[in-house]
Parts: structure tokens; C-alpha cells; sequence
């Protein structure tokens, strides 16, 4: 009997061992599930990690954009902070379980992936926002008006085709995601508004305007580093 009760404990203790070992179960959510718990969640942080493109065309609200692809997101990933929550999602769920095992691994504890990623998300018509993208055609009018803002505005003039453009496209849109209470960013795509640039005396891409209090403060033609915007905002 005395063996008996000390195999029971000795599974007990072994059982509770291992619910305790710091590992974290995996947590998979559905959309509507996923965004309630955003909400209730103190501590949240939402991190997209598919492509600067992807991000850009269309993300849930508030979410840090961390390229999974990026060899320099491994680093940054496992620095965060870990008492915090994090809610981790890409397009369909396979590079955001992989960013979340990574986490988990590293001692996460509290790591919640989308189920099913955006094609779930937007199957179920939630929310998102997106870079703020100039409509083709824009005309001048329509240009200032949104100068007319509180915010230093950043007028990104672009082209897809564009290497300098596209080397840019990822901290222009970190930028807008981290400093969004001061800085407002607002990208033309060149070839769908030519009317615009040749009333604007854009000639060369990517070109870039800031603008403070609706007063044009800066331009700058050809590639801008990160460091080198930041001076002028």
C-alpha cells in the first residue's frame, strides 16, 4: 500500500513539474475570438509579421509590422518584452506559427496566434486599416486638403517599380505605425497620379515633402535614409 501511494505521488509531483516548466501550451484563436481577446488584454501587442507589401496594403488595427522573412526579426522578436501579450498573425498562419514557436522557445509565455491568418480575418469582414495610399488622380485640391493637418505630414511620392522607393517602403511604414499620434504619411503612387507630379514639379522618384503646420519644410530627391527623415520631423 505504502508503494502504491508513493508511485501516486511521485506521478502527481512529475504531472505538476511539468505543467510549471515555463512552456507555454500553444493558443490558436479564431478571428472574432482573436479580436476580443485583443480588446480585453491589458498588455496586448499585435504583431503582423508577412511582408512591408502585405502590411501595407491592409492590417488590423495597431499592429507592428515584423517581416518573418527579414533575417534581423529573429533578434527582435526575442528581445521583446516577454510580460507582455502577444498577438501574432500572417496571411493563412504559417509564418506566424513559426514567430510564435520561436517566442515560445525563448521563454514567451504568453504567445496568441490568429487562426487561419488575414484570408480568415477578412472571410469575416473585421476591421482593418492600411497605409495611407493617394487615390489615382488625385487632384491639387485634394492634395492640400490634406496638409491641413495638426501632424507633420510626409508625402511619399513613389512608384512600384521603383528600387530606392521600395528600399524605403518598410520604415516609411514603421514609421507611420509608431509614431502615428505626431506623423502622418501619405504615399502617391507616380504613375497612376501624372497630372499631380507635373503640378507638383516631380520629375525624379522617389521625392519626398514634409510638411509642418501646412508650410512645406523639407524635399528631398533619391533614396532618404530612416535617420536622415527623423532629423526633419
Amino acid at each position: 500500500m505504502k508503494k502504491i501511494t508513493y508511485i501516486l505521488i511521485t506521478l502527481i509531483i512529475a504531472v505538476a513539474s511539468s505543467c510549471s516548466n515555463g512552456k507555454a501550451e500553444k493558443t490558436n484563436l479564431a478571428p472574432k475570438d482573436f479580436q476580443a481577446k485583443i480588446k480585453s488584454t491589458e498588455t496586448a501587442v499585435v504583431i503582423d509579421v508577412r511582408t512591408a507589401d502585405e502590411f501595407s496594403s491592409g492590417h488590423l488595427v495597431n499592429a507592428v509590422n515584423m517581416d518573418w522573412n527579414d533575417a534581423a526579426t529573429e533578434a527582435q522578436l526575442k528581445s521583446l518584452d516577454q510580460s507582455k501579450t502577444y498577438f501574432v498573425y500572417c496571411l493563412s498562419g504559417g509564418r506566424s506559427s513559426g514567430a510564435a514557436n520561436l517566442m515560445r522557445s525563448n521563454g514567451f509565455k504568453n504567445v496568441i496566434e490568429l487562426n487561419g491568418g488575414m484570408m480568415a480575418w477578412r472571410s469575416e469582414g473585421l476591421a482593418e486599416e492600411s497605409a495611407l495610399v493617394a487615390n489615382a488622380g488625385m487632384s491639387l485640391e485634394d492634395y492640400e486638403a490634406l496638409l491641413k493637418s495638426d501632424k507633420t505630414v510626409v508625402i511619399d511620392i513613389f512608384a512600384e517599380w521603383c528600387g530606392p522607393c521600395k528600399k524605403m517602403s518598410p520604415y516609411l511604414t514603421e514609421m507611420q505605425n509608431t509614431m502615428s499620434d505626431k506623423v502622418t504619411i501619405i504615399r502617391i503612387d507616380a504613375d497612376k497620379n501624372p497630372d499631380l507630379c507635373k503640378t507638383l514639379g516631380v520629375n525624379a522618384l522617389p521625392t519626398i515633402f514634409v510638411y509642418k503646420a501646412n508650410q512645406k519644410t523639407f524635399e528631398h530627391i533619391g533614396f532618404l535614409g530612416k535617420d536622415e527623415l527623423l532629423k526633419e520631423l
